[in-house]
């Protein structure tokens, strides 16, 4: 159904190690901890599946269940249950641009669009992991980060 009603799948498959790693630590309910140890494969197994499929994928993290900052740690997470280094990139920009409805303005680098951009000092095309460690944050043509 998703296919033919060129429905986007979002999930987070990075944040069953987060909750399982520090879930405890973190004040997660002994319950949350338990589900966390019975559906997390599930969802990363229907993760491949849905992809081998050829259902659109767009990015998304459940930061706010683990902090702000590890979202790009999902790019792995991605690339290990299927998609290659660049169908992640895709995901976190064209298609979550087409998703939001902003496809005209934002997820390409071409004039006219925001400019939004990151830097990161190796090739995330070969290490796909280099996106956890951004040097440079440019959003809107201004530079937050150099």
């Amino acid at each position: 159904m998703a296919i033919e009603n060129g429905t986007f799948l979002v999930m987070d498959v990075y944040v069953s190690d987060y909750i399982l790693e520090m879930g405890e630590a973190a004040g997660f309910l002994p319950e949350s901890l338990e589900k966390e140890r019975l559906v997390g494969q599930v969802q990363r197994d229907n993760f491949r599946k849905a992809h081998q499929a050829g259902v659109r994928m767009a990015f998304g993290s459940d930061a706010g269940v683990h902090p702000h900052g590890n979202n790009g740690k999902q790019f792995a997470y991605m690339v290990q249950y299927g998609m290659t280094p660049l169908e992640a990139i895709q995901a976190a920009t064209i298609n979550a641009a087409e998703l939001i409805g902003w496809s005209s303005e934002v997820g390409n680098i071409a004039e006219g669009f925001y400019a939004d951009i990151i830097a990161v000092r190796g090739n995330p095309l070969d290490d796909v992991r280099q996106l956890e460690d951004v040097d440079f944050v440019m959003k809107g043509g201004k530079i937050y980060k150099q």
